[in-house]
Formats: structure tokens, sequence, C-alpha cells
């Protein structure tokens, strides 16, 4: 209750994007202290792997491998860094990270900014594998590559970054890039990923869909994983709709373009889970993502058939005591 005061109060007066480089090097100072904490919640199997709790930070938090520890400290089990590019890149022009304080939701048209694969890749190796959260990497389109040439873009990244990742994750879903939401068409979907698959060592693999699939896609989507032998599916990312907002039209308008998340997404984001747990059947890992805030909200996700949970815009408005509160609640 203190912090929503206080970001009600102060913190949703500062530039998003500053604020959130600010909080960042605040987490990545404190880890130290915050570190000799124990993880809490129960572990999870999934993946070949071992989760320290249900709830991780989705990708776009850290983009650039840069807070690993001081996230896990917090009590995320794990922790997906990026969204990483082939090629290095700045992002759109800046404003691109917007609130909605009105629908506890935000807009971001940040436009994959990161330093790149190959620089991403020497920041994990010189971390070295140390105990800690299951770390995974997302990875995406170059702005800069044609749709034409995304396999090759897509497989570079995955050379460079698999031998340091627990799992990696495909993202074709984010709407900030020109074209990439054309990827998830299954024609165009299935030779990106098993390229992937092909350099990926045997690191996980998962797909990150968008909630504005129609149902026929996303069960599409989930025969492709299921005929390729994919690992998993993340549901989902960002919406382009704007649809039942409590924010007055004219302020969402002059937000602009970009991918809303938040509690808006919580309806839709369950119902595409619920769709892909029925048509994969029960082992494929699904990890439920979007609009999740409240202990409520993460055990709705886990009882229509998630395996795993993320969340980030949760993050950001309830403070740095929620994953605790999340993974906490979801075992009472």
């Amino acid at each position: 209750m203190i912090y929503r005061a206080l970001f009600d109060h102060g913190f949703s007066r500062t530039d998003p994007e500053k604020a959130h480089h600010a909080a960042f090097r605040a987490i990545r100072a404190a880890r130290p202290v915050t570190a000799v904490r124990r993880t809490p919640g129960t572990p999870v199997r999934a993946l070949g792997l071992t989760f320290p709790n249900v709830l991780g930070l989705a990708a776009g938090f850290d983009k650039n491998a840069v807070g690993i520890d001081g996230l896990a400290a917090l009590g995320f089990g794990h922790v997906e860094v990026g969204t990483v590019t082939g090629e290095a890149q700045p992002g759109n022009p800046k404003p691109r990270l917007f609130r909605l304080p009105e629908d506890r939701a935000v807009v971001n048209r940040m436009g994959f900014n990161n330093d790149g694969a190959e620089v991403v890749a020497e920041r994990l190796k010189a971390r070295g594998r140390r105990p800690g959260p299951v770390l995974g990497v997302n990875i995406g389109k170059s702005k800069v590559v044609p749709e034409e040439e995304a396999v090759h873009d897509y497989v570079k990244s995955a050379r460079l970054l698999a031998p340091y990742a627990d799992y990696l994750v495909v993202n074709v879903s984010s709407p900030n890039t020109p074209g990439l939401r054309n990827l998830q068409a299954v024609e165009k979907l299935e030779p990106i990923l098993t390229a992937v698959q092909g350099v990926a060592a045997g690191v996980p693999l998962l797909v990150k869909i968008a909630p504005d699939l129609a149902d026929d896609d996303v069960l599409g989507v989930a025969d492709l994983a299921l005929a390729i032998g994919l690992d998993g599916i993340i549901a989902t990312n960002t919406t382009i709709s704007r649809a039942g907002l409590r924010t007055p039209d004219a302020k969402v308008e002059e937000v602009g373009a970009g991918g809303l998340s938040g509690r808006p997404l919580t309806d839709r984001s369950l119902d595409v889970l619920r769709l892909l747990r029925g048509r994969v059947g029960p082992d494929l890992t699904l990890i439920g993502v979007g609009g999740i805030t409240t202990v409520a909200d993460a055990r709705a996700r886990l009882d229509a058939g998630a395996t795993l949970l993320q969340g980030y815009t949760a993050f950001i408005y309830e403070g740095p005591l929620w994953p605790r509160r999340i993974v906490q609640g979801v075992q009472a």
C-alpha cells in the first residue's frame, strides 16, 4: 500500500523510461543485500529444468542481461532477458513508454532497443553459470533485416546466445517491429523455429505469441508446436487493441501506437491459454503472462493450465514486494 501511494502520487509523474532506468539501477545496487534472502515458493519442474518457483519476470525489463541476480533476489524464480536481436539497435524515437494508471496498464513502442546478440552473449559468458534463477533468453528480428532474411537473423542470435541460456524464446509477436507479427503465420513461423532448433544445441525452445491472434491461428500454432517438437509456448505478448479502457479516449489517442500490457490483457490472455492447453494436452510447457496482477489472477492462470507464470506490468505498479506476494499467495 505504501508503494502504491508513492507510485500514484510520485513515481507516476516521472517520465516512465527514466523511472524504469532509475528503479533498475536501484535493484542492481541492492543485489548484494537482497541476494541473501531465500527465493520463496515451491520448485516447479518444467522444460527439463527445476524452477525455484512458479513466477518469472517477463522479457522487456532486463533487455541487456545486466540485472539478472538483483531481479531474482526480489523473488522471481526465472528471469527472461531480452528481447535481444541479431544486430544492436537503438529502438524507436522517444517518448516510447507510457503509463495508463486508470487501467493499471502500460503502452510501449520501444522497438527492441538492445545491445545486440554479440554483446549480450559476451555479458552472459562473463557472468558464468551460477546458482539462482532459471535464465531465459528472448530473441527477436532485427529491424534492418528484411522479412525474407528473418530465419538467418534468428539463427545468428540463437547460435550466440544458446550456450548461456537455460531456455530460448522466439519472439514473433511484438507490435513494435514492422512486419514482425506476420511471422506468426504457421507457414512463416515453422522455418524459423526449425532452424533455431537446429542450432540451439538441445536448449529448450519456446515461441511467444500475441493475444490478437484469431482462435484458429492460436490453435494452428499449437498444432505446429506439437508437430515439430517445440518445448513450449508463452501466452501472451502485448496487444494492439484499445477496447474497454477506462482511460479517456483523448489520452489513449495522445499516447498513440504500441503494445498495451497490464490489466486489460487479463481475460484474453487467459482465454488463449485455455485454448492452447485444450489443444496441446497436459504435457507441453505453457507460460501464462499478460494481466496477472493479483493472487486470484495467478491462480486462475494455473487452473487454466499454465505450467509457469510471468509478470511485468504489475511489477511496475505493485512494487518490489509483488513477486513474493504472488508466489506465497498461490501456494497458500
